[in-house]
């Protein structure tokens, strides 16, 4: 199969990526190189520089393709809920683009990769694809509005679409020479992970008065290898004909920020001191994911879903690429 991923330099992307080049795909990535890293690129893959919103480039990449995944985006939520108008131009306009040259060409099968973040402060977790879409901020506002635009394009074109809606990712390659490198880090893994290779005594965290058990947010963690396998499955079903729909991807069990932080402190026998700040806004105290739709339609189950197992691999990657992909100096190209 041909494969278009957008998005393909950063973490999930490039992990994706690689799984499906060892599966035998021929995969050409489209990435800005905003927020990913060529470095990241699975030399086997074709590559093209540019946006989902560049008519040119897409004309050039998306000729011959079966399907597109698209995994590019914004993705901070403190920085959607700043600059709004930038997030649904990035993650709704520039992508509806893809849509339209995706049909010049032929193209009616995509994969996406959206997010829990649809479903703002749900009623009850774990939470099932049928709850309540209320996004409590401009990040899941805008993924939402995008799932809008690929129900709208099934009913009127005959798109087919598969909408996976990440929990929190986390994790790197098993022999960690493939991980996370987002310029600056908001993630709460790869911070606390950085802070104890950094010798750093004390470690924020964001919120401490939450209605949890502890206090602090409570999120269900997936591992990357785990959603790089969920893609590869969705894209199978889609090009024997499927109908697409959307599942959630999750470990269907949450940590606390406080239990995050334990189980970092257990895995590199490093400690530091909890100091808790303010709330970051448009968190919801809860996400847990329901992943029953995605074993029961797709086959797909999580493989590496301990948290220590995904803090192991995380602390692999990270001890050894203190610098991610970058060279001191950050060149990404």
């Amino acid at each position: 199969m041909r494969i278009l991923v957008t998005g393909g330099a950063g973490y999930i992307g490039s992990v994706t990526v690689r799984v499906l080049l060892d599966a035998g795909h021929d995969v050409t990535v489209l990435d800005t190189l905003e927020k990913g890293w060529r470095a990241a690129v699975d030399p086997r893959a074709g590559f093209e520089q540019g946006s989902v919103g560049d008519r040119a480039a897409l004309g050039r990449v998306l000729p011959g393709c079966d399907c597109v995944m698209h995994l590019a985006g914004y993705i901070e939520v403190s920085e959607s809920q700043a600059d709004p108008d930038r997030y649904f131009a990035n993650n709704v306009a520039e992508p509806g683009v893809l849509l339209d040259v995706m049909a010049d060409h032929g193209i009616d099968a995509l994969v996406f990769s959206s997010t829990a973040a649809v479903y703002g402060q749900a009623d009850s977790v774990p939470i099932p694809e049928d709850a309540a879409t209320r996004p409590v901020n401009a990040y899941g506002a805008s993924k939402l509005a995008f799932e809008g635009l690929l129900e709208d394009r099934e009913q009127r074109f005959g798109l087919r679409s598969t909408r996976l809606r990440y929990f929190n990712a986390a994790g790197a390659w098993p022999d960690g020479s493939m991980g996370e490198a987002h310029r600056p880090e908001s993630h709460l893994i790869p911070r606390v992970l950085t802070s104890m290779a950094d010798g750093r005594d004390v470690f924020e965290v964001y919120g401490g008065d939450y209605d949890t058990p502890d206090g602090t947010c409570v999120r269900d963690y997936v591992h990357v290898l785990d959603l790089a396998e969920a893609h590869h499955l969705a894209l199978e079903q889609l090009y024997r004909g499927g109908p697409g729909g959307v599942f959630n991807l999750g470990s269907g069990r949450g940590y606390s920020n406080r239990e995050v932080v334990a189980v970092c402190a257990a895995v590199t026998g490093c400690e530091v001191v909890i100091e808790i700040g303010p709330r970051r806004a448009g968190d919801p105290a809860r996400l847990v994911a329901s992943h029953e739709r995605a074993r029961r339609e797709l086959g797909w189950t999580p493989q590496r879903g301990e948290l220590r197992t995904i803090v192991e691999d995380a602390w692999r990657w990270h001890s050894s690429h203190p610098q991610g992909y970058a060279a001191p100096n950050e060149v990404r190209l």
